[in-house]
C-alpha cells in the first residue's frame, strides 16, 4: 500500500485546503480520478444523499463544433500552453532579456513544455558551431574555436580533404620507393626476403607518417547545422560526463595508434545547449559537485571539458574554455529547493525569475474552450488518433474537473489528462470510428486506471474477502477510517483503538502502531489534546492503544485523526462505533474538524466496499464530484466538529448523551 501524504498547507488564494507539489497529501491530494470496478458489494440502497452540488451537469461551450479538427492549433509552442500565463509571460521576458528560470510545480503541469517553447523563443541567428581543433605545443591542451552555425561542418570538411591530398602524395612516394626497390632486387639478384623485410618497414613507418596528417582535423565538437531554433536540452538525471563534457577512454595510448587528444573529447549537455535552453527538472537530484560546476558554467558561461571518471584518460586531457552560454531552466517540486545547491539558486534567483506553476484553474466557459483546443492539439501531436467530437470533449472536460478535486475547478496536470485523451482516440481507431466519441472516454477511463487505482480495488476486495473492516452493526473503538494511495484512488482503512491500564505506574501513554510517518504521529497528538480536555485527568491513568490495520508501509498525513479520536473516544467510553458509517477529516486540538484531500476517491471506496453513510469535513462539501454510479447508494454527512462526528457514528444509548454533554462542555469556547 502507498504511504499516506501529508496535507498541503493551506494558501489563501487556492480555496479551503491546497496540495503541496511534493508528497501529495493524503491522504490527501487527488487530482486523477479512478473508475472504480462495480461490484455487487455496492448495490446497497442508501438513505439519500444530502444536497451536494452537482458535478455531472451538461457542459456548456462557449461555441459548437462537430470535430476538433475544426480547431485551430496555434504553431508557437508556447501559444500552445493552457493555463499557465503568469509562466508565459515570464518566459517570454526571460527569452528576451535571456535570464534563467526555476519552475516548481507537480509532475505534468507543463515544465518542460514551457522550457520547449522558451527555445523557439530565441533568435536562430545567434547560433554558433564549436570546432576543436589539437593543439602543437601541448596536446592535452586543445584548442577552441567558435564559428557561425552551419561553418563548422564545411570547416572540418576542407581540413579533412586537404588531409586526404596529402595523404594520397605520400602514398604515391611510398608505392614508388617500394616499386623501386622491388625492382632493384630483380635486377641486382640481391635477396628477395630483404627486399620485403625492407618494404615491410616502409609501410609501418609510413602508416606513422601518413596518418600524422589526418590527425590534425579539427573535431566538430558542437553543430547545429540547419537548426531551424535555437537547442533545447533536456539534461535531467545526466550524469558529471554527460552533463559537463568528458574525454573518452583511449587502449592505444602509444606507438602511433593512438587517439589524439582532441578528437577524444565529448561535449557535454551545457556546450550543447550553447544559446539555447538547457533544461533540468529534478535538480535537487543533481551532485553537489555537478551543480557547483553547473554554478561555474552559468557564471563564465564558457566551462573547459575535462575527463569526469577514472576510465575516461582525462587525468592529462584538460581543453580551453569551451562556451557554453545558454538559458537554464531549472525544476522540481517544492523538495528541489531544500536540497538544491544555495549559490545556485542564488544565482538563478539573482540573474532571473522563479515561477510556482498552477495546479488548476476556474472552470469557466473560457477556461473551458482551452480544453478544446487542448484536445484538439493532443490529437495533433498523436497523429495516430481520430478527432475528438464535440461530446467526447465534452467528457474530457467533465474529467479534468473531477482531477483537479475542488469545485468550479479545472486540471492543469495534462500529461495524465492527455493519457486518456490517447487512450480514448486508440479505442477508436480499434473500433475503426470515424472520430472518438464519448463512450471511448467513458471505456478509456475504466481500462487507463493507474496502479494505485488497480492496487486500491485489489486492496478493497482482499480486505473483503478476509473481513478486515466490518460494514454493518456496532463494534467498540473501531472504525472505519479512509484514505488515498497514489493521490488518486481511495481504501478504507480500519482503525482500531483498545484502553488499558497503564504499563508504568506512574503514567498513562497514547501508543499508536501502523508505521506512523511524522504527520501522522503529530496528528495523533492532536487527537491527545482533544480526549484530554474531555476525559480530564483520567487520561493519566490508562494507556490509550491505536492501530492501523493493513498499513505495512506507513501511514503519513492527518486526515485519520478524526477517525482515531472517535476510536479512542468508543473505546474509553464503552461505545460501539456504527460499521455501516466511514470517516475522513483533519482534527484541529480544538476539536474542529478540518477539510483533508481526495474526499471523491474517498467516498467512492467506501460506497465500493458497501458501506452506507460516510462523514467528510463541510468544508469539503464543495469538492465531491463523485459518479453518478455512485450517488444514490451512500449518504454523505458533512460535519464541522466532533461532537457532530460523534453524533453521526456512534449507536445511540444514554452513554453516547452523556458523551456528547462532556463534548459541548469540553469544546466550549472559553469567551462563550
Amino acid at each position: 500500500m502507498e504511504t499516506f501524504n501529508k496535507l498541503a498547507e493551506q494558501k489563501p488564494e487556492d480555496g479551503p485546503f491546497s496540495e503541496e507539489a511534493t508528497q501529495k497529501t493524503d491522504v490527501e491530494a487527488a487530482e486523477c480520478p479512478g473508475s472504480v470496478t462495480e461490484t455487487a458489494e455496492t448495490g446497497y440502497g442508501g438513505q439519500g444523499i444530502k444536497e451536494i452540488p452537482n458535478d455531472n451537469e451538461d457542459i456548456e461551450l462557449g461555441y459548437s463544433f462537430s470535430n476538433t479538427g475544426e480547431i485551430s492549433v496555434p504553431p508557437l509552442l508556447i501559444d500552445q500552453i493552457l493555463g499557465q500565463e503568469p509562466a508565459v509571460e515570464i518566459v517570454k521576458k526571460a527569452a528576451r532579456q535571456r535570464r534563467h528560470v526555476m519552475m516548481i510545480g507537480t509532475p505534468g503541469v507543463g515544465k518542460s513544455l514551457l522550457a520547449k517553447a522558451m527555445a523557439e523563443l530565441l533568435p536562430k541567428e545567434e547560433l554558433e558551431d564549436i570546432l576543436v581543433y589539437p593543439n602543437a605545443e601541448d596536446s592535452n591542451n586543445p584548442r577552441i574555436r567558435r564559428v557561425p552555425a552551419g561553418k563548422g561542418r564545411e570547416i572540418v570538411a576542407a581540413h579533412r580533404a586537404e588531409a586526404q591530398k596529402k595523404a594520397q602524395s605520400k602514398t604515391m612516394i611510398l608505392m614508388f620507393l617500394i616499386v623501386g626497390i622491388v625492382i632493384y632486387t630483380i635486377f641486382t639478384g640481391q635477396s628477395i626476403l630483404i627486399a620485403i623485410f625492407i618494404c615491410l618497414l616502409l609501410l609501418m613507418f609510413g602508416r606513422q607518417f601518413l596518418g600524422r596528417d589526418e590527425a590534425l582535423v579539427p573535431k566538430l565538437l558542437v553543430s547545429n547545422y540547419n537548426k531551424q531554433q535555437a537547442p533545447y536540452i533536456d539534461s535531467t538525471a545526466a550524469h558529471a560526463g554527460a552533463l559537463l563534457g568528458d574525454v573518452r577512454h583511449d587502449p592505444f595510448q602509444s606507438g602511433g595508434l593512438e587517439t589524439p587528444a582532441h578528437d577524444r573529447v565529448e561535449a557535454g549537455d551545457i556546450h550543447k545547449a550553447h544559446k539555447g535552453v538547457l533544461f533540468m527538472d529534478e535538480i535537487n537530484l543533481l551532485s553537489i559537485e555537478s551543480q557547483q560546476s553547473l554554478l561555474t558554467a552559468l557564471q563564465e558561461k564558457e566551462y573547459a571539458i575535462t575527463g569526469q571518471s577514472e576510465r575516461s584518460s582525462g587525468a592529462l586531457v584538460k581543453t580551453e574554455p569551451v562556451p557554453c552560454d545558454f538559458i537554464m531552466v531549472a525544476a522540481g517540486n517544492i523538495d528541489a529547493l531544500q536540497k538544491m545547491h544555495p549559490a545556485l539558486r542564488s544565482r538563478i534567483k539573482g540573474y532571473g525569475y522563479e515561477v510556482y506553476m498552477r495546479e488548476s484553474i476556474p472552470d469557466t466557459a473560457e477556461n473551458r474552450d482551452k480544453f478544446i483546443r487542448f484536445v484538439a492539439q493532443e490529437v495533433m501531436r498523436d497523429g495516430h488518433i481520430p478527432q475528438f467530437d464535440e461530446d467526447a470533449v465534452k467528457e474530457i472536460i467533465r474529467e479534468a474537473k473531477r482531477r483537479s478535486g475542488r469545485k468550479g475547478q479545472l486540471t492543469l496536470k495534462l500529461r495524465d489528462l492527455g493519457g486518456l485523451v490517447r487512450v480514448a482516440g486508440d479505442l477508436a481507431r480499434a473500433d475503426n470510428a470515424p472520430f472518438t466519441t464519448a463512450d471511448h472516454v467513458l471505456r478509456a477511463k475504466k481500462i487507463s486506471r493507474s496502479i494505485e487505482q488497480q492496487l486500491a480495488d485489489r486492496y478493497l476486495e482482499n480486505k473483503k474477502d478476509y473481513e478486515s473492516f466490518l460494514k454493518e452493526g456496532g463494534e467498540i473503538g473501531r472504525v472505519n477510517g479512509l484514505a488515498v494511495i497514489g493521490g488518486d484512488s481511495g481504501i478504507v482503512l480500519p482503525i482500531l483503538s483498545e484502553v488499558t491500564p497503564p504499563m508504568s505506574g506512574a503514567q498513562g501513554n497514547i501508543i499508536a502502531t501502523g508505521q506512523l510517518r511524522t504527520i501522522a504521529r503529530e496528528a495523533v497528538k492532536n487527537v491527545s489534546a482533544v480526549i484530554k480536555k474531555v476525559t480530564g485527568k483520567e487520561i493519566e491513568v490508562i494507556d490509550i492503544h491505536i492501530q492501523f490495520v493493513g498499513t505495512y508501509e506507513g501511514v503519513e498525513g492527518d486526515s485519520a485523526s478524526v477517525s482515531i479520536a472517535t476510536a479512542v473516544l468508543s473505546a474509553y467510553e464503552k461505545i460501539p462505533v456504527d460499521q455501516t458509517v466511514a470517516m475522513t477529516g483533519s482534527l484541529s486540538v480544538r476539536g474542529d474538524v478540518l477539510p483533508v484531500g481526495g474526499v471523491t476517491y474517498k467516498i467512492e471506496a467506501a460506497a465500493q466496499a458497501g458501506i452506507k453513510r460516510v462523514i467528510i469535513p463541510k468544508a469539503n462539501e464543495s469538492d465531491v464530484m463523485i459518479e453518478d454510479s455512485y450517488k444514490d447508494i451512500i449518504e454523505i454527512i458533512p460535519v464541522s466538529n466532533i461532537t457532530e462526528v460523534v453524533e453521526h457514528a456512534l449507536m445511540d444509548g444514554p452513554r453516547k448523551q452523556e458523551l456528547l454533554k462532556k463534548l459541548e462542555a469540553a469544546l466550549k469556547p472559553a469567551d462563550s
